[in-house]
């Protein structure tokens, strides 16, 4: 089974539509928030992120990084 982690923060709309698109579709995540926790932005930071969203999707041994909401690219990983 993925797993599914998405940073975000509370002043982020497009983190706010991805979260509901996940709901929406029945998938399953945990919320990272880089701003209530320093350990999550040195997380995001280290992905090479500079703006949330940023979601990773693990699979076993492989992940994916998704930067942004991008809504085509994650319906594609996650097989929607």
């Amino acid at each position: 089974m993925k797993k599914v982690i998405i940073y975000t923060q509370e002043t982020c709309p497009p983190c706010h539509a991805e979260k509901l698109w996940f709901k929406e579709n029945g998938i399953e995540f945990e919320e990272r928030d880089i701003r209530k926790n320093d350990e999550y932005l040195q997380e995001i930071i280290a992905l090479g992120a500079a703006a949330t969203p940023a979601t990773i999707i693990k699979d076993g041994d492989s992940e994916e990084v998704v930067l942004g909401f991008d809504q085509s690219r994650l319906a594609e990983i996650l097989g929607l």
